[in-house]
């Protein structure tokens, strides 16, 4: 394994979204990470091909029957070969299963045992269900986001699953084992999309403090107010995005859309912003995105072609940077971030839930009696 965080192990009771995330980023980054898939009660065919569920890759994965007594045994086992265990379920299905983190930790007293749910593992929402939507509407965060009278906007499941949660737990992963290593002892990490949600909002926070921002939505710097910060259509259905916040950016942006030398409103007078949106709106509309891309290059306008996810890896400087990746055939984002010394990569496809057991098991210390005894009593797949 190559990246930073080689040498690091990882359990993994598999989950869905932000815990496989926050995995993924550590696998990337280096660290064995051995995913402990949920038991079928079949082996997974020989000829099984790659899983594709992206999230999963860079790491194997072992199928338990974590309602048998051996595969809670088993997994008690490579919890004290481990740095650190990530769950995703709702507070208490660990600890009624017997993997909760007192056994954990009576196991291995440095484990940094990470805990990933939407509400977190105690008040009064502990224990309900809930999505990205809803914990970002709580936190606050999913009510700025939209145009001037219109109904808030889900930024898809970017900011409670993923930033708020999955990039927090593997935040809090590091944070915790890096303590652990100077301490000797491991602790727990409780990462709550709910909370992760709302530390992404500090800044907009700041803003209000400092006067920079109404409780209006879409009438603000950055939520569609200003017409220096919008998308706007072009000629052929497309779309390009324009973000000329400071006052030289924005003066460029005068020049790129030949408006310069034009007696206009300040950049700043609020009760224009519709007029001048207009006025753009009515520019951006005579050319293709294309052509405008072409016209703001080599320009300091803020300005970029809105690609979508299915194109962006074609763009010149993602291309350049190796922004996505091709494996086996499928590309995908790359690792992130860059590392100068240690460089991540993604060491391998995604597997199907329990593809992995011997190669894996073996290497974290498990013989081939025990194997054998583990699929003969149905713990392991």
């Amino acid at each position: 394994m190559s990246g930073p965080l080689a040498g690091i192990r990882v359990v993994e009771l598999a989950g869905i979204g932000p815990g496989p995330y926050t995995c993924m980023l550590l696998a990337d980054a280096g660290a064995d990470v051995l995913r402990v898939d949920r038991a079928t009660g079949s082996a997974p065919a020989p000829s099984a091909g790659p899983h594709w569920d992206l999230l999963n890759r860079s790491r194997r994965s072992v199928a338990v029957n974590l309602k048998h007594a051996e595969g809670v045994r088993l997994v008690l086992d490579l919890v004290a070969q481990a740095d650190g265990l990530v769950e995703g379920w709702r507070p208490g299905v660990a600890e009624r299963l017997g993997i909760g983190p007192e056994p954990c930790m009576e196991r291995n007293p440095r484990l940094v045992y990470g805990r990933m749910t939407g509400w977190g593992q105690d008040g009064p929402l502990a224990s309900a269900a809930g999505h990205d939507i809803n914990y970002i509407a709580l936190a606050g965060a999913l009510w700025p986001i939209g145009r001037v009278g219109e109904r808030p906007v889900p930024p898809l499941n970017l900011v409670g699953d993923f930033g708020g949660g999955g990039m927090l737990l593997a935040f809090g992963m590091c944070a915790a084992m890096l303590e652990a290593q100077r301490s000797g002892q491991g602790q727990v990490v409780d990462a709550a999309m709910v909370d992760g949600a709302a530390s992404l909002m500090t800044m907009t926070f700041a803003f209000r403090q400092l006067g920079l921002w109404t409780e209006g939505r879409g009438v603000n710097v950055l939520d569609t107010g200003a017409p220096f910060y919008e998308v706007y259509d072009t000629s052929d259905g497309k779309w390009f995005s324009v973000g000329a916040i400071e006052p030289q950016f924005y003066a460029e942006l005068l020049k790129v859309i030949g408006l310069d030398g034009e007696e206009l409103p300040a950049q700043n007078d609020r009760e224009q912003w519709p007029a001048m949106k207009e006025r753009f709106a009515t520019i951006f509309r005579t050319k293709t995105r294309d052509e405008w891309a072409h016209a703001f290059a080599g320009k300091d306008a803020c300005g970029a072609p809105v690609l979508s996810p299915w194109e962006a890896h074609t763009d010149p400087h993602n291309a350049h940077r190796e922004t996505f990746v091709e494996v086996d055939g499928v590309v995908q984002p790359g690792p992130v971030p860059r590392f100068s010394r240690t460089p991540a990569t993604v060491h391998k496809p995604p597997s199907v839930a329990g593809a992995d057991a011997d190669e894996a098991l073996r290497s974290w210390g498990v013989d081939e009696g025990r194997l054998t005894t583990l699929r003969e009593c149905g713990a392991v797949d």
